[in-house]
C-alpha cells in the first residue's frame, strides 16, 4: 500500500525527535497503523541544521508554503509555534485537504474553534495529543477512553518549569527567583520563561482539557490565570506544617451554574498522589461519574515524550484517513452540532476553599476580630495555625484554612481584615482542593 506522506513544520525538539523516533521504530509503527508513514519534506529556516538532523534523507526547504501547498503530501505536522504563521499554515493545510498533526495548544486553546471549523467543512482532522502533557496521552483518555462518562472535573498539574520550581522551593527552603534561575541554567526554564511562570502555558492546556470535557467551545480569554511569581517560601513551609503541598493546577470544574476554568497555586493535601508529582513531571487528575477518579503521569515536555505523541496522533489519522468523516472521533469529543454553549463562571463565583496568612499584632483580640469578620460573611475557619514570634518581636503570623465559600466572600472578608490597625500589610490568600 502506498505509504502517506508528511510534511513536517519545524525540526526544533519535538521536530527532530518526531523524525527520530519515527525512523527508529518504523516498523512497529507500521504494523500498527497498516502502512508506512514516511516524512517526505522539512520545512525549517535553518536548512543546514535541518538536513544534517535529517542526514540528508528528505527534500528540506525553507518555505514552509512549499510543504502546504505540495499535492504529494497527506499530513502537515505543525511544529512552529505561536499565533501567527503557524496559524495561516494550518488553516491553508485544512483548505489544500490535508491532515494537521500540531503541538501548539496557544494556537488551539486561542484560534481552535475557526480551526476545527475548517477541518470539519473540508472532512480532514486536525490531531493534537501532544500539545497537553507531553507525552501522556490525556487527550485520547478525555475524547475516547472515558466517553461513557459525565466529567465532574480535571485537576492537572501541566506544566514542568513550574512544578521543578516549586518542587525545589519546598526540598531546599530557596526562594522563587533563586530556584527560576536553577531552571534556566538547567533547561528547565525559558530565558523568557513569562508564560510558564504566569500560567498563561498551563492556561491553553486547561481550556483544551476543558472543551473536550464538557463539549464547550474553547474560550481562553474567559480562563482566571495567576502564576507562581508571588509565591512565598514561608507559605510553602506554612502549607507543610498543615499537611499540604502547593502546586501550579490547571483546573476546570462542572458546576451547576456553569463551568470554572482557572489555573494558580493551589494547596493539596500531601496525601494525595498529586500532591506527589515532583520535579519537571506531569500529572492529570480527571473525575468521571462511572470510573470515579483517574490520573495520568508522565514526562510533560521533552524531545521524544512529545514525539510519542505527535506519531500517535500520525498513526491515528493513518488509519482514519479513508473513513467516512462523519464516523471519527469529533475533534472535541462532541458531534460538532451538540457543542454546547454552558457559560464560564467568573472568579468571584468560584466556590472553593482558602489558605489565609496574615502579618499581625501578637496582643489579645487579634483573633477574635478576624474570626468575627469571617463568621459575619459566612466563612467558616476549617484549621488554624499561630506561629509563635521571634525574641523581640510583636508580631506574628496567622495562618487560617476555611472551609468552602464563594472567591467574592474571601475578597470582601480579606478587604476588612486588612482594615484593622492590628493587621500589617496585605493578606495572603491561596486557594486549597482537597480533590477527593
Amino acid at each position: 500500500m502506498k505509504p502517506i506522506k508528511v510534511g513536517l513544520l519545524g525540526i526544533g525538539t519535538v521536530g527532530s525527535g518526531t523524525f527520530n523516533v519515527l525512523k527508529r521504530n518504523q516498523e512497529e509503527i507500521t504494523r500498527r497503523a497498516g502502512r508506512s508513514i514516511e516524512i517526505a519534506m522539512v520545512a525549517d529556516l535553518n536548512i543546514e541544521r535541518a538536513r544534517e538532523l535529517t542526514n540528508g534523507e528528505v527534500e528540506v526547504v525553507n518555505d514552509a508554503n512549499l510543504v502546504v501547498n505540495n499535492p504529494d503530501i497527506d499530513i502537515v505536522i505543525e511544529l512552529i509555534g505561536g499565533y501567527g504563521i503557524a496559524k495561516d499554515l494550518v488553516l491553508k493545510a485544512i483548505a489544500n485537504g490535508k491532515h494537521v498533526v500540531t503541538a501548539n495548544k496557544a494556537l488551539l486553546a486561542t484560534h481552535g474553534n475557526e480551526i476545527f471549523k475548517a477541518a470539519q467543512e473540508k472532512g480532514v482532522m486536525v490531531a493534537f495529543e501532544a500539545a497537553v502533557a507531553g507525552g501522556i496521552p490525556i487527550i485520547k483518555a478525555l475524547r475516547e477512553g472515558l466517553t461513557a462518562n459525565r466529567i465532574q472535573w480535571i485537576a492537572g498539574i501541566i506544566n514542568g518549569t513550574t512544578n521543578f520550581i516549586l518542587s525545589e522551593m519546598r526540598d531546599k527552603g530557596l526562594d522563587f527567583n533563586t530556584v527560576l534561575k536553577q531552571a534556566q541554567a538547567l533547561g528547565y526554564a525559558e530565558a523568557d520563561p513569562t508564560f510558564d511562570i504566569e500560567g498563561v502555558d498551563a492556561a491553553h492546556k486547561a481550556t483544551i482539557m476543558a472543551s473536550i470535557a464538557y463539549g464547550i467551545p474553547m474560550q481562553f480569554d474567559k480562563a482566571y490565570v495567576e502564576g507562581i511569581t508571588k509565591l512565598e517560601a514561608s507559605d510553602i513551609r506554612y502549607a507543610e506544617d498543615l499537611g499540604y503541598r502547593i502546586k501550579l493546577l490547571g483546573i476546570t470544574k462542572r458546576t451547576p451554574e456553569g463551568i470554572e476554568l482557572r489555573v494558580h497555586p493551589t494547596l493539596i493535601p500531601e496525601k494525595r498522589l498529586i500532591a506527589n508529582v515532583e520535579g519537571a513531571m506531569n500529572a492529570v487528575l480527571v473525575q468521571g461519574d462511572a470510573v470515579g477518579a483517574t490520573l495520568y503521569y508522565g514526562k510533560g515536555a521533552g524531545a521524544e515524550p512529545t514525539a510519542s505523541a505527535v506519531i500517535a496522533d500520525l498513526v491515528d489519522i493513518t488509519r482514519l484517513a479513508t473513513a467516512d468523516p462523519e464516523h471519527r472521533v469529533p475533534h472535541l469529543a462532541f458531534q460538532p452540532a451538540a457543542i454546547s454553549d454552558l457559560p464560564i463562571l467568573p472568579m468571584s463565583e468560584i466556590v472553593t476553599s482558602y489558605y489565609l496568612r496574615m502579618h499581625v499584632e501578637d496582643k489579645p483580640g487579634v483573633l477574635a476580630d478576624v474570626t468575627r469578620i469571617l463568621a459575619d460573611l459566612s466563612i467558616s475557619i476549617d484549621a488554624m495555625l499561630q506561629k509563635e514570634p521571634g525574641e523581640g518581636e510583636t508580631r506574628t503570623d496567622i495562618i487560617i484554612l476555611t472551609h468552602q465559600t464563594k472567591e467574592k466572600n474571601i475578597i470582601a472578608a480579606i478587604e476588612k481584615i486588612e482594615a484593622l490597625a492590628t493587621v500589617t500589610g496585605s493578606v495572603i490568600k491561596l486557594r486549597l482542593e482537597e480533590l477527593s
